[in-house]
């Protein structure tokens, strides 16, 4: 019987009961035997492959950097946050009532005829549908009334607006007036009456807080599918190169170099002219070019492990090359990419801002970072639209350096095996 089964063994000899002892005595786990618990580890080890000791170490290693740590931790609430951004910054409520009726705004679309109107979508923001509501149930709104692309109708100054708290109170009032509140020239507070603009808006009306928040996912999603599609793609061609060698190796080196010496920038800007802007084709323009980076250091981590004892014993064993290069060679050569995957995500993420920055990147109107901090480059008066921008960029690309740097030395050999 395997170690597996430890725990449905029959009881150790030293942990029965002795005579004069009670028979139904447990003996308690610090008191039997250390074989025993040795056993037990081990089995608890069988069960869970992946967590062997040198992860453990590992993962002990990566704990023990408090800046990658909590940076790994602070990066993870915001991204699983901005998954949910709907859900935080939106133009329509998060639930309501409306004559007995429990509507979800936030999952579904609803015609405005269902309240009364003939628009073919329901606007809540506007008075119609909100008073409407209003006189026959009630909404819950997210933090935000915003969503990316909704643009605020009547702000409190020309756009685009600064921060609510950055306005003066005649500047509140005169607002309150144009809006139709009643005695606005007598409210102590004007300021918090008016829809609060945490960050303020852009030139074209749009809340700042909620483009940031899409702008952040979008940002997250694009650099981790491009690092990771683009890593599959350069680890197999690695792997096929340090493996096989000989003249595959040398013929797949000369178009590797051929390909990468090629102008990236003009060829993005002829394909980007042709093909309409889109997430998916923006992603498959970077890739054909970004599949590089992996590959020179998959292959030398195979060109060293190929003739390995342990590859050789499976050639022996008369192992095909693919279970040879999944299951023996190509798990030691992961612990080189792992500690690049972080940097490589950073660089995925700065290429996009800087491709949206130059107006070559996602469509207009989309959430960016890159066209936020285009617009603060073109608004200098308004510092709000670049300085938040500039903020959140340069916490994410902050976050995600600090992450490699922990996860690189939670997977040095030096520390590692000490």
């Amino acid at each position: 019987m395997s170690l597996v089964d430890t725990d449905r063994l029959a009881p150790h000899p030293d942990t029965l009961p002795q005579e004069g002892q009670a028979a139904n005595r447990v003996i308690p786990v610090d008191e039997q035997p250390d074989a025993w618990r040795e056993a037990k580890a081990r089995a608890s080890l069988e069960r869970r492959p992946w967590f062997s000791p040198m992860n453990q170490r590992r993962l002990d290693n990566f704990r023990r950097n408090k800046r990658g740590a909590w940076s790994f931790w602070i990066f993870l609430i915001l991204f699983v946050a901005s998954l949910f951004a709907e859900f935080i910054a939106n133009d329509r409520p998060l639930i309501a009532s409306y004559k007995g009726e429990v509507l979800f705004p936030v999952l579904f679309d609803y015609p405005e005829d269902k309240f009364g109107g003939f628009e073919a979508h329901a606007d809540f923001r506007g008075s119609f549908v909100a008073n409407e509501i209003k006189a026959h149930g009630w909404m819950i709104w997210p933090p935000i009334r915003f969503a990316n692309s909704t643009t605020i109708l009547d702000p409190p100054t020309p756009l685009p607006t600064p921060p609510t708290w950055m306005l003066s109170d005649i500047q509140c009032r005169a607002a309150l007036e144009k809006q139709g509140a009643k005695d606005a020239a007598t409210i102590a507070r004007p300021c918090s009456r008016l829809e609060p603009l945490w960050l303020g808006s852009d030139q074209d009306g749009h809340d700042i807080v909620a483009r940031l928040i899409y702008g952040f996912r979008i940002s997250i999603l694009f650099g981790l599918t491009l690092a990771g599609v683009s890593s599959v793609i350069g680890v197999f061609a690695g792997a096929v190169q340090g493996y096989f060698g000989g003249w595959l190796d040398l013929t797949m080196q000369r178009v590797i170099e051929i390909w990468s010496s090629l102008p990236h920038l003009y060829i993005l800007i002829i394909l980007s002219a042709i093909l309409a802007p889109s997430f998916f084709v923006l992603l498959t323009i970077l890739l054909l070019f970004s599949w590089v980076s992996l590959v020179h250091l998959v292959r030398a981590e195979f060109l060293r492990a190929r003739n390995f004892e342990y590859v050789n014993a499976a050639r022996a064993l008369g192992l095909s090359n693919a279970k040879i290069i999944v299951k023996h060679v190509l798990p030691n050569a992961m612990v080189a990419t792992l500690t690049f995957l972080p940097f490589i995500v950073n660089s995925s993420i700065s290429t996009l801002t800087s491709l949206d920055f130059l107006g070559l990147g996602m469509p207009p109107g989309s959430p960016s970072l890159g066209e936020l901090l285009l617009q603060g480059k073109s608004n200098l008066a308004a510092p709000w639209i670049g300085l938040s921008a500039f903020a959140v960029t340069a916490l994410m690309l902050s976050l995600l350096i600090f992450i490699g740097e922990a996860v690189r030395d939670a997977f040095d050999p030096r520390k590692t095996f000490l």
